[in-house]
């Protein structure tokens, strides 16, 4: 029996094992030949328990022998948020058909309430923002059935805004397919608005919801599409056709395409430098500090460690508007992630735990934290690593 190294060492060693190649397995588990590639390397973690699963059950062994570790810490996912089935609650409903109580307040109290969640969700407040958009949910479905023509393309505008942050939350700590409900939701009230603006932002949550789906070509399809047919060259604009780029580096990431990755990255760049600032239009974050914060993704992904903690060190996050705490953390994140390539696991605790410190939901919902914990604690020397218990515990992989 393989007992030490890596969950993706003890994949390869299974698989060859079995006379399988990566692209037979990969295709047996309904996942891409690049994604085992990456696994295999230890540059991703198998971050889910289904798909791992499924990959014992191909290679005819048990998950305990390839997580190396006992069946409740072996990849799960991430804690349910509180609130997140109110939100399934609420998406369920439908007021065109009598299925929901009429709106309450006014249009202008939807309004602001809507750009509260946006401004809880960018500060990795996630419960507080789940506990607003129930009911905004209802309220501004009901609008849009039951107002005036005159108020018809108000309403769309704020319902389009009510589900691009709903599709945001649910894709960060939900299910893909919720996440494709609202995006696609968020859509529908964009192509009623006819405005080119609210599709770009529908776009871009769509991909998002792809991507979590692994429907990787589809999710590529809606951004670099959508990216490309923007012609305007206003602030909002720029910053939505420069995150749909942004996102586009993801996916080619995700494909261990390294020049379409590099390519969409510098497209992104120069977005962000004709927009000359940190801007945050059309709550998008976009601006030449996020399209280097995507650098460091982009170098983890591919597994160039030093690269990225090369580019970690040298980032200044201060020109980030206050309330963006969600992308400050993800620098830790990602630095972290690169230096547990290394195995310095003294260096991850030391950057999850400032991620912890700048916006802890953002850790306790983020899944490849959440595998650095559980590989970090196979192999702890507790004197290395003293805060690793503390904190696997308060993100939920310890009880």
């Amino acid at each position: 029996m393989v007992t030490d190294g890596p969950i993706g060492e003890r994949i390869r060693i299974y698989r060859r094992r079995r006379g399988l190649s990566q692209r037979e397995l990969a295709g047996l588990v309904d996942r891409s030949e690049s994604w085992l590639s990456q696994v295999e390397r230890g540059v991703r973690s198998v971050d889910r328990l289904s798909v791992l699963i499924d990959i014992a059950r191909v290679l005819k062994t048990s998950v305990e022998t390839l997580a190396g570790q006992p069946f409740d810490l072996a990849p799960n996912g991430a804690p349910e948020l509180s609130g997140l089935g109110a939100i399934r609650t609420a998406l369920s409903a439908y007021p065109g058909l009598g299925l929901s109580p009429p709106p309450t307040g006014n249009l202008d109290d939807v309004a602001r309430m809507a750009a509260e969640a946006h401004i809880r969700y960018q500060a990795a407040d996630y419960g507080a923002a789940a506990t607003i958009l129930p009911r905004l949910i209802t309220n501004i479905d009901a609008y849009v059935v039951e107002c005036q023509p005159s108020e018809l393309q108000r309403a769309l505008e704020v319902q389009n805004e009510v589900y691009v942050a709903t599709a945001k939350l649910v894709t960060k700590v939900g299910d893909g397919h919720l996440a494709w409900i609202a995006a696609d939701r968020a859509a529908t009230a964009a192509a009623r608005a006819e405005s080119p603006t609210l599709r770009a932002a529908a776009a871009y949550q769509l991909s998002c919801a792809f991507l979590k789906l692994d429907r990787i070509d589809a999710a590529e399809q809606v951004a670099i599409g959508s990216a490309e047919s923007i012609v305007d060259d206003g602030p909002i604009s720029l910053s939505l056709q420069g995150a749909l780029f942004l996102i586009g580096s993801v996916i080619a990431a995700r494909r261990s395409d390294q020049r379409e990755a590099a390519d969409r990255l510098r497209r992104a760049q120069y977005l962000a430098d004709v927009l000359g600032v940190d801007g945050n239009y059309g709550w998008t974050a976009f601006g030449p500090t996020n399209v280097a914060i995507h650098q460091i993704s982009a170098a983890t992904e591919f597994g160039n460690a030093s690269r990225a903690i090369e580019l970690s060190e040298a980032m200044d996050t201060s020109g980030l508007p206050a309330g963006l705490r969600s992308r400050r953390a993800q620098v830790h994140i990602d630095t972290a992630w690169a230096y547990s390539q290394g195995r310095e696991d003294a260096a991850v605790v030391v950057n999850l735990l400032e991620a912890e410190r700048i916006a802890p939901q953002t850790v306790r919902y983020n899944i490849i934290v959440r595998e650095l914990l559980r590989e970090m604690l196979k192999r702890e020397r507790r004197s290395a690593t003293p805060g690793l218990r503390a904190l696997a515990t308060r993100a939920g992989v310890l009880r």
